[in-house]
């Protein structure tokens, strides 16, 4: 059986219901595991021991939030040269671009040798004000079941082997 790792952070609640779109969606595929774990709780042992990789995050300044910065500082090196091949897909949660989180994210997979499988998934939320950014967020349905069916996709390509 595969296991498809959700890797996610969130501050103000966006990029949680993300990530949990994405987890009930690759849940509804039987032949994958699919594991959610907060950045901060995940470690090179998890990465090792998945075939393929979700990776949410909030866009924070321009740049992905720093929990999963720290997430990938503390797992590169350990999984290098380990993981080379396996799929990745991002969600990016965003004020009103989420473009920069998304090429850092692509450029420490390409160091790992990882295949995107699909575009980064970035939900603008339109904050802009101090007020608005720190705000708890409310991701649209419609915008969720985008996560969900990218969720099912990885899961069901690691399920059939196409990935």
């Amino acid at each position: 059986m595969k296991q498809l790792l959700i890797i996610w952070h969130s501050a103000t609640g966006g990029t949680a219901q993300m990530a949990q779109a994405a987890a009930e969606g690759a849940a509804t595929e039987s032949g994958t595991i699919t594991r959610k774990l907060r950045a901060a709780d995940a470690g090179p042992n998890d990465v090792l021991a998945a075939d393929g990789y979700i990776f949410a995050t909030p866009e924070n300044l321009a740049a992905m939030a720093g929990m999963m910065k720290d997430f990938f500082d503390r797992c590169y090196y350990p999984a290098l040269g380990q993981i080379e091949g396996r799929p990745y897909a991002s969600l990016i949660c965003a004020g009103s671009d989420g473009e920069n989180a998304a090429r850092q994210i692509a450029r420490i997979a390409t160091g790992w040798r990882l295949r995107a499988v699909a575009e980064p998934l970035i939900i603008r939320t339109g904050a802009q004000t101090p007020e608005a950014i720190l705000a708890p967020k409310h991701i649209p349905p419609d915008q969720l079941t985008h996560c969900a069916e990218l969720g099912l996709s990885l899961a069901a390509g690691l399920s059939m082997g196409v990935f």
